[in-house]
């Protein structure tokens, strides 16, 4: 299973290469974007570990280029710029996971092999709720045969809604799971629902995502319990 570094730290890059190798991976790297969007585009990799901060193309624009791409690799994005507003960025132009620099690197394999999981599992999973279905490996959804377009978080949020068909989930819990960073805004989870709401339920008498008083939000059928 190969996996691309793109890191321009010469130290790190050999400590995460060595790690990553002692755990039965093939590992090839990249000191700069442009060589490491190269080779993420023209090669198959099982994940990218991502620095922010490179020479060429930074970080951010190599993951969203790979987005636009509709390259679905996993990307963990690993870096010193580390604030929330950072980290929410990465996360939002379609970075799966974030590691703020300086880290241990049990924390970074546990992550990648988690990523990894996941990813597999994705790639051999459909969803189907009434008549939405959700092709979980090639990420997309459509609703009574209608494709519907998401961006990278309504997409992630949907999923973790339809995975967890028939529970509440909490705000706190979405934040977490989705955007997994406890000190997101307030009212973030909020104003995602109201967007995925939009595109998945409004043009449809069935109404899939419903809202828990006091609880939080869960995607059923409507005819399970009370809901509004």
């Amino acid at each position: 299973m190969r996996i691309l570094v793109v890191e321009d730290e010469a130290a790190i890059l050999r400590v995460v290469k060595r790690g990553l190798e002692q755990a039965h991976y093939v590992v090839d790297t990249a000191q700069d974007g442009t060589t490491g969007l190269e080779m993420a585009v023209t090669q198959n990799y099982a994940l990218i570990v991502l620095d922010l901060m490179l020479p060429g193309i930074d970080g951010l624009r190599v993951c969203q280029e790979l987005r636009e791409r509709r390259s679905r690799v996993p990307i963990l994005i690993l870096t010193a710029r580390g604030t929330v507003p950072d980290r929410v960025h990465g996360l939002e132009v379609g970075a799966d996971d974030y590691l703020p620099k300086p880290f241990d690197f049990s924390e970074l394999l546990a992550r990648v092999q988690a990523l990894i999981r996941r990813d597999k599992m994705h790639r051999t999973r459909t969803i189907r709720i009434e008549d939405l279905e959700i092709d979980t490996g090639q990420r997309r959804v459509t609703r009574a045969g209608h494709e519907i377009a998401l961006s990278h978080r309504e997409y992630q949020l949907l999923e973790a809604l339809a995975a967890n068909e028939g529970q509440v989930l909490t705000r706190e819990t979405i934040q977490e799971r989705v955007w997994m960073d406890e000190e997101s805004y307030s009212n973030t989870v909020d104003v995602f629902i109201g967007l995925l709401r939009k595109k998945i339920d409004q043009n449809y008498a069935t109404k899939l995502i419903q809202t828990v008083r006091g609880l939080g939000y869960t995607l059923r059928r409507p005819d399970v319990g009370d809901t509004n």
